[in-house]
């Protein structure tokens, strides 16, 4: 492959990437507003209802974190993981065993760990 195919291929890929970012986006909104509406016929908001609009304000954050620092944007993951864990105990807790729970917390240790290590590594790598 010569160098002007693989320049054109880059070239879509990253067109590619842009189209399903800005899906992503939009895609996150509706279900932003979906949840408010929902909250709002409903009348009533607990704490899962709070850790869900921050899964969503994450993946917004992160689709903001790759445009702005692509390399940090590899931790955003992360972070929806351990709140959507995190809202998991919260939304089954009274009714999950006491060990599922431990493991749930455990996991989102893990999770703690490994973002850490990740932003650790990311501010002492030398910039590409």
């Amino acid at each position: 492959m010569n160098s002007s195919e693989k320049n054109v291929a880059l070239k879509l890929f990253q067109i590619i990437e842009r189209i399903l970012l800005f899906i992503v986006v939009v895609m996150t909104l509706v279900g932003v507003f979906v949840e408010i509406r929902s909250l709002y016929l409903a009348q009533t908001l607990d704490l899962g209802d709070i850790l869900l609009m921050f899964l969503y304000m994450e993946v917004i954050g992160m689709v903001a974190v790759f445009y702005s620092n692509r390399r940090s944007a590899s931790v955003f993951p992360i972070f929806i993981a351990i709140t959507a864990l995190a809202r998991l105990i919260i939304l089954q807790g009274k009714d999950m065993a006491p060990e599922n729970i431990l493991y749930e917390a455990v996991a989102i240790l893990i999770l703690s760990v490994a973002a850490w290590v990740l932003t650790r590594f990311n501010q002492t790598r030398p910039d590409d």
